[in-house]
């Protein structure tokens, strides 16, 4: 969610440190059915001042144990993460602006890897366009990195508001919409799309059963997992399990559903899969200039 303030210099983002508050390690968060994944609190959790907004959240597919994470607003900044929530370095991306930065991703592109920075956020549902961009993603997490292409998209169906881009394995491109300004629904952008021009999304299925949602039931994030097998979709409050190829002919079903209210998390945001049974969360501070918050899951699914 966007909210004006002021950006992150290099500085701030190099020298801050972080604060832990403690969660039960042992806190379990299963679906109420005790059918499917079930995860619980690893660790921790980690203050982030340099995450006040934090909203998104990728596994580097070049270094393994580094985080890419980013805010919302503010200058077009990543933030390095290790696999504890300690800041390690941040990345000043050239060639792309913030208007509503919500999701990142990694994914393959012709650099080897690359950063999928999702400018994807629409509060009032009224951008004629969305954009993604792609940064090669850098080896050094404190140098530079530049975009290599952008990408606009826009529905077909009309502006929503999105917070959530997944990238799978193969490089395919989706967007799930948050639930707020129309129902919860899906869409590809379609293979093989290129810079310049405005591309339409392709909607997968139909839009999931139930409307708009309540506030602690909108998409804030999601992510594929390494193997493609699994979705995962958060809200305030849960990790929604899909089966992939399920989700991708667009059954809604989900196959397991995990509390995160253990946590307690000020405004939860992003999510990513670390691995098979590894599922990293960050979210904002909760305003006032409040640090934002990074915490771990591991799961059997």
């Amino acid at each position: 969610m966007r909210r004006h303030v002021a950006g992150f210099s290099k500085a701030a983002l190099l020298t801050a440190g972080f604060l832990l508050t403690h969660v039960p390690e042992a806190a379990a968060q299963q679906n109420t059915s005790n059918q499917g994944p079930t995860c619980q609190v690893t660790g921790p959790q980690v203050r982030v001042p340099e995450l006040q907004e934090g909203s998104g959240v990728a596994a580097s597919r070049r270094s393994p144990g580094r985080l890419w994470a980013h805010n919302d607003s503010g200058d077009p900044v990543l933030v390095a993460l290790d696999a504890n929530g300690a800041v390690s370095g941040s990345v000043r991306v050239s060639g792309a602006r913030v208007e509503d930065w919500e999701a990142i991703a990694t994914g393959p592109c012709a650099a080897g890897a690359c950063l999928y920075i999702g400018d994807i956020g629409d509060n009032d549902a009224g951008r004629r366009s969305i954009t993604i961009y792609r940064v090669p993603e850098p080896a050094d997490p404190s140098s530079p990195a530049d975009v290599a292409d952008s990408l606009r998209v826009m529905y077909p169906d009309g502006a929503q508001d999105a917070e959530t881009l997944l990238v799978t394995p193969t490089g395919d491109m989706l967007i799930v919409t948050k639930g707020d300004t129309g129902p919860v629904a899906l869409y590809r952008v379609p293979p093989g799309s290129d810079s310049g021009g405005t591309v339409p999304l392709q909607p997968i299925g139909t839009p999931r059963p139930g409307g708009k949602v309540a506030a602690g039931e909108r998409i804030t994030d999601g992510a594929v997992s390494p193997s493609g097998a699994w979705v995962a979709l958060r809200t305030r409050t849960s990790v929604l399990f899909y089966r992939t190829d399920q989700l991708l002919a667009g059954n809604w079903q989900e196959a397991g559903r995990v509390s995160l209210q253990a946590l307690g998390e000020p405004q939860g945001e992003g999510i990513v899969f670390g691995d098979e049974k590894t599922i990293y969360l960050v979210g904002e501070g909760g305003g006032k200039s409040q640090p934002g918050t990074f915490g771990r899951l591991t799961c059997a699914l």
